[in-house]
């Protein structure tokens, strides 16, 4: 009920109270910096929307009453006007190509750069500059508007600047003043850049308020108004969306309001936990290895909540990554989303704690508000005792440009550390991939995808000190060419597993980038760096290649051999007599498991994950129904995986969880003998 009433009757009775309105002139005036200042009313609005699907934080629609008139910079600062205050800021201009000219907005700004601005100024001038509270820039944006848009249910074509195509970059002019001012005398309210506020990010209430202020304290600070190359969806009056305050990027700027009042009441924080973080043991859990071969059933890991969530557990499911824990339980995580473009995306949880034989509800694990969250991986640094979570985040859609933002936890992942921004420029080569492993030395090595293409390579990034501080050692750009004795700053193959060989030499296995052999046999690409990944060499593994839907997992077990698994070939993409692999004189097809002895020399162990019972399956994701039985497992998935010490190599795909161990591989070694 509460829902209709918004939706017909409060719409209603505004534009009734809205045409009743005298009408009001707008005072304008210019501080010292030539800065336009626009003098907003004080009055009411009804924030926020419906709140539907992917908005869901819009919601409750709330009454806010704003008691004092306020006066807002009619545009988004400039170049010209941040640099009287840093100087050193005009090193990027241009960075990118946006942002080169004295009248664009300011981009390259975080949260405490547009304070530290806003404070300068105050002292500059005697007066109180600050950003706007999320509630006064709403109410400034709207300018007593209730539709989508300040000036309607659409936007003019000239003030588009690249929406709603997340498949490319366009570079925009961001000269403010463009647009035509909405009711209130403010211009680019709608995807210039979007803007800093001076709220913490949380949940709205459904009572009434007068000044909000937001939350006490949180993780994120709110952004509005949405950007060039941003989808239209940002752009609305209503939406919102949150950036880490430490955050830099080509999308982000601010506009200022000048006050003479001090913002009104906070929410206290809240310190709700999701379920993955609730109930987590702490005692070190004693494992038993395994002297026997093992195979378990696989089981589905990825479960719906018993309820709606906030925000939404989408159909697609896809891109996991799993570690152990000191208390014996098994944490997965992946994304959840309807588009892989889309900025709903959300990281998502679930964790088989020890002793039991299910997967705990999924939940919400890690999302910053409104931007793509493509790639995640999970760590367990025995040696520390921290798990590490580290996860790529875009500036709005899409995984072309990511930072990369880490995360660690000492107690079993019931709490963690907000996140910090390890590489702040959102950028290529920042596509996190599963895999954080340790070298002998102490080096913390995360794969990631080195560009979006299904061609670009793999890269590193690498921390020597604990996880403090990381870098590229290639910090190629350049696409280099793939080919048996090439050498190259990318690892051949996206989604590369990596491992470190006794010697110290990185080695990794890719998808695509394939590399011919001598026989003229397109196979999977192996890739040797000698330097600690600052270059590679590339040449033709054994294996055959894979393709999309497809991720490999390429691992060193805890008994001292290398493990690969991967696919005997793509189900859409090689039919017939290409399709399938010979494993003990029988052709198999899917998922299968080879084991090296001397360091990826050679490759004598090969089997069939599958323990020969039929089963009816799904994988989720793009791999849908299969059956599984002696000479057919898995056709397609996402693997991550991880080998907890009593042996067990737990791999997850997109939606199952399978079991193993060597003793149950080399089974199959025995039969191969004979």
């Amino acid at each position: 009920m509460m829902i209709n009433f918004y939706k017909i009757k409060v719409p209603l009775l505004l534009a009734i109270v809205y045409l009743s309105m005298p009408s009001v002139s707008f005072s304008q005036e210019k501080n010292i910096d030539d800065m336009e200042m626009v003098t907003v009313p004080s009055g009411f609005f009804y924030m926020g929307s419906n709140g539907l699907k992917e908005n869901f934080d819009e919601k409750p629609i709330h009454k806010v009453n704003l008691s004092n008139q306020f006066k807002v910079s009619a545009t988004e600062i400039t170049n010209k006007q941040y640099e009287l205050f840093d100087p050193e800021h005009k090193k990027h201009r241009g960075k990118n190509g946006f942002s080169n000219d004295d009248d664009e907005a300011v981009v390259y700004v975080s949260w405490n750069d547009a304070m530290a601005y806003c404070k300068w100024l105050s002292k500059k001038e005697g007066k109180t500059y600050r950003l706007p509270t999320e509630a006064e820039w709403e109410y400034a944006c709207r300018a007593n508007t209730y539709s989508t848009f300040s000036n309607g249910d659409k936007l003019p074509e000239n003030v588009l600047k690249w929406q709603d195509k997340p498949e490319s970059i366009s570079l925009q002019k961001l000269t403010v003043r463009k647009s035509k001012p909405n009711g209130f005398g403010l211009y680019d309210m709608h995807g210039n850049v979007e803007e800093w506020c001076m709220d913490w990010y949380g949940p709205y209430k459904k009572e009434e308020i007068t000044n909000p202020s937001g939350y006490a304290s949180g993780n994120y600070k709110v952004t509005r108004g949405g950007s060039h190359n941003n989808f239209m969806n940002s752009l609305r009056s209503a939406n919102r969306s949150a950036l880490i305050p430490d955050d830099r990027n080509y999308l982000t700027g601010f506009r200022i309001v000048e006050v003479n009042y001090t913002a009104g009441p906070y929410y206290p924080a809240e310190n709700v936990s999701p379920l993955n973080q609730q109930n987590v043991s702490q005692t070190t859990f004693k494992w038993i290895q395994n002297e026997r071969p093992v195979f378990l059933a696989p089981i589905e890991y990825i479960k719906s909540p018993d309820c709606e969530s906030r925000p939404t557990m989408y159909a697609h499911n896809h891109c996991p990554a799993i570690t152990w824990c000191r208390n014996g339980d098994l944490l997965a995580i992946w994304f959840s989303t309807e588009s892989e473009f889309g900025t709903e995306m959300a990281i998502w949880a679930s964790r088989l704690r020890a002793g039991n034989k299910e997967w705990d509800k999924a939940s919400l694990f890690y999302k910053v508000p409104d931007r793509n969250m493509t790639g995640s991986s999970l760590f367990y640094d025995k040696e520390s005792g921290t798990l590490f979570h580290m996860n790529g985040m875009s500036p709005s859609g899409w995984w072309k440009n990511m930072a990369l933002i880490l995360r660690s936890s000492n107690d079993n992942g019931a709490t963690w550390t907000k996140g910090n921004i390890i590489a702040p420029d959102h950028s290529q080569r920042h596509q996190v991939i599963a895999g954080m492993f340790k070298t002998k030395r102490g080096w913390l090595v995360q794969p990631c995808d080195a560009g979006p293409g299904v061609a670009d390579g793999s890269a590193l990034c690498i921390s020597k000190d604990q996880g403090l501080t990381w870098s590229d050692p290639a910090g190629a750009l350049e696409l280099p060419l793939f080919e048996e004795g090439k050498t190259g700053g990318s690892i051949a193959g996206i989604h590369a597993g990596v491992v470190e060989l006794n010697n110290g030499d990185l080695m990794a296995l890719g998808r695509s980038n394939d590399i011919v052999n001598a026989e003229g046999i397109k196979k999977m690409p192996l890739s040797i760096s000698k330097d600690g990944g600052k270059t590679w060499s590339y040449q033709a593994s054994e294996f055959p290649p894979i393709s999309g839907g497809q991720r490999l997992i390429f691992m060193r077990l805890n008994e001292g051999p290398l493990l690969l698994v991967s696919f005997t070939h793509h189900p859409l993409r090689s039919v017939g007599d290409k399709a399938g692999m010979i494993i003990n004189g029988k052709k198999v097809y899917g998922i299968f498991a080879s084991v090296s002895y001397d360091e990826g020399k050679t490759w004598p162990l090969k089997r069939l994950l599958s323990d020969g019972k039929h089963r009816f399956m799904d994988g989720g994701a793009w791999t849908g129904s299969f059956i599984m039985d002696e000479t057919h497992s898995e056709p397609r998935g996402y693997f991550a995986a991880t080998q907890s010490p009593d042996g067990i190599v737990h791999l997850i795909s997109s939606k199952n969880h399978y079991r193993f161990n060597l003793k149950w591989l080399e089974t199959n070694k025995i039969n191969q003998s004979k």
